[in-house]
């Protein structure tokens, strides 16, 4: 079996305005069957998740918060995968009127046109911060934390490679996990700069895209449509303590 594993973004992608229909539901049963796992890989907060996606333990493992969370369905784990913002960061979102937010375990989230706002006061406060954007959405996360060194992770822990993994998703936040997988899928309602960037661009959009991918993987384990390899490497590695350290102060935008 070539492909062991489907990574798929919720929102644009699984979901259309926040729903998966039934016949996504379906898919996502058969997949399983087949001995594959399914991987939810979202910029969404765990709760707002959990509330919205009444099928969440049909996943067995999702990569929340645009990669600073996992959660563990079948064991109702979860691990957290950054460093909580400080009281002093979101104060300021109060203080210079940013609003709406919101506040995970990780990520603090809000949405165009705040983003200029949100990097003054990364800037000012001397955060190692980054923005990722996600269509409308603005997101703050630690450097070095997006959608793939989630799913790496999430792949050591379930003892997977990025070769035997295919990848789909609709927007800015989802370059990065599907450069890491073998497989990099759009669905038709994705922006046009993710479709030129993929492997495949399916035919159906949003759940329709997801159902046509997963035929396919149950039809050939994709074979048709040849050998892929991953673009980039985030396979998780362990580095040797070096004996001194330089703080930085770097803001990624």
């Amino acid at each position: 079996m070539q492909y062991q594993a489907l990574a798929t973004d919720y929102d644009g992608t699984l979901a259309h305005n926040g729903h998966v229909d039934a016949l996504t539901i379906d898919a996502l049963h058969r997949l399983r069957s087949s001995g594959r796992k399914v991987i939810l890989v979202t910029g969404r907060e765990l709760p707002e998740l959990k509330a919205t996606f009444a099928d969440i333990a049909l996943c067995d493992v999702v990569v929340a918060e645009n990669g600073a969370l996992l959660y563990w369905p079948a064991q109702n784990k979860e691990e957290i995968l950054g460093e909580a913002p400080s009281p002093q960061f979101i104060a300021a979102f109060t203080e210079r009127n940013i609003k709406p937010f919101s506040v995970g375990r990780v990520i603090v989230a809000t949405w165009r046109p705040h983003e200029a706002a949100v990097l003054q006061v990364i800037q000012e406060l001397g955060l190692e911060y980054q923005i990722i954007f996600n269509k409308g959405a603005v997101m703050v996360l630690p450097s070095g934390i997006n959608k793939a060194t989630g799913l790496a992770k999430a792949l050591k822990r379930l003892k997977i490679t990025p070769q035997h993994v295919a990848a789909i998703g609709d927007a800015e936040n989802d370059h990065a996990f599907l450069d890491s997988c073998a497989m990099a899928v759009a669905v038709e309602n994705a922006l046009p700069a993710l479709k030129m960037h993929c492997d495949m661009v399916t035919a159906g959009d949003h759940g329709r895209g997801v159902v046509e991918l997963i035929d396919r993987i149950l039809a050939d384990d994709l074979q048709s449509l040849g050998p892929r390899k991953p673009r980039k490497d985030m396979t998780p590695r362990t580095v040797a303590p070096t004996t001194a350290a330089t703080p930085t102060n770097t803001v990624t935008s």
